[in-house]
């Protein structure tokens, strides 16, 4: 069982302030390329070459935070996809359809006093939707857009959020029977390198991260609430795969019960597919006990997860390509990568 962490203090908090208004300081990097995947304005990614000319470069697939909110898009990642271009990756940073004010089904799931009255987090399914469209597209756009990218050595990253979504996307070959992202087979990818990621729902959800996002994003409060062992009273996939623990931090509504089950990386395992995590030890944003319950979870599956724990770090330096721990995050993907 993790042990969840107390509040932050005020000395906690002007570490976060001041990392984040570090990270956010950097102008945004125009691509070398804009590509779409799919009809919808967000559905489309942005290509860094590598510099210098570099041909046969690594491609990493960059999926940014920010809650899965509309408010954060690809723009503020982009000086990290920069970085790791000068660093001789090719980069393809992907955007994807967020949550906004405009989804009533989901804000029913908000939690009060949790950071309800913003954008509800995520789009359900169009979020899933995206990241799986713009994966299966990638070594084809990538090949049209960036000729120096190997494009048989991809590696995807992704920080917060978007670390959720990088596991999500290394597991889809293991999601239950029936999904619409399902893949039958494992897929084409070096490893994934996840960034301080929501990794784990039934952690993230205990420790409120995010202003109840994880909640959101599944739609709670959507559908009715099961009584008893909501991960045992579901039966099938969802139920066999999301156990009690998942069950009750969702309070046992029946909508964000079995979506989890379609959406969790913690139940997504074992994957397969070679998977690093860094983060920060002084992160109050997704503190650091939920990647420790993601890789308890892989371990128990009978899988080893590399997790790199920063002292000193929080949240945001691991986009900031003016912190030490951005070179960090491009020495775990040379080593996936190369």
């Amino acid at each position: 069982m993790t042990d969840f962490p107390g509040p932050p203090d005020s000395a906690a908090r002007e570490r976060d302030a001041a990392e984040s208004a570090s990270a956010f300081a950097h102008p945004a990097v125009a691509p070398d390329r804009t590509a779409a995947y799919g009809d919808h304005p967000d559905q489309v990614v942005d290509f860094y070459a590598p510099r210098g000319g570099r041909t046969g470069a690594p491609l990493v697939v960059l999926l940014h935070g920010g809650a899965w909110r509309s408010p954060y898009d690809r723009a503020h990642v982009s000086p990290l996809a920069d970085f790791l271009a000068r660093r001789g990756f090719a980069v393809a940073n992907v955007e994807y359809r967020r949550g906004g004010d405009d989804i009533p089904r989901q804000r029913a799931g908000a939690e009060p006093g949790a950071g309800s009255a913003g954008p509800v987090a995520g789009r359900w399914p169009e979020t899933f939707d995206d990241v799986a469209a713009a994966l299966d597209a990638m070594p084809a756009l990538a090949s049209r857009e960036l000729p120096g990218a190997d494009v048989r050595r991809i590696v995807v990253s992704g920080h917060s959020a978007g670390g959720h979504l990088a596991l999500w996307a290394a597991a889809r070959h293991v999601l239950p029977e029936g999904s619409p992202w399902r893949l039958p087979a494992p897929p084409s990818l070096r490893g994934v390198v996840a960034l301080a990621p929501i990794a784990d729902f039934a952690t993230a959800v205990g420790l409120g991260v995010c202003g109840g996002a994880v909640t959101q994003l599944l739609g709670g409060g959507a559908g009715p609430v099961l009584d008893g062992d909501a991960g045992s009273v579901l039966g099938g996939d969802a139920g066999s795969a999301l156990g009690g623990d998942a069950g009750s931090a969702l309070g046992g509504d029946a909508v964000a019960v079995e979506r989890a089950a379609h959406a969790d990386p913690g139940v997504l395992l074992p994957t397969g597919i070679a998977t690093a995590i860094v983060h920060g030890v002084e992160d109050i944003v997704v503190p650091p006990a939920v990647s420790e319950a993601y890789v308890d979870a892989a371990a128990r599956s009978g899988e080893t997860v590399g997790l790199t724990l920063l002292g000193g770090v929080g949240h945001f330096p691991l986009i900031d390509p003016s912190a030490d721990a951005c070179a960090v995050v491009a020495e775990e993907l040379a080593q996936l990568a190369w």
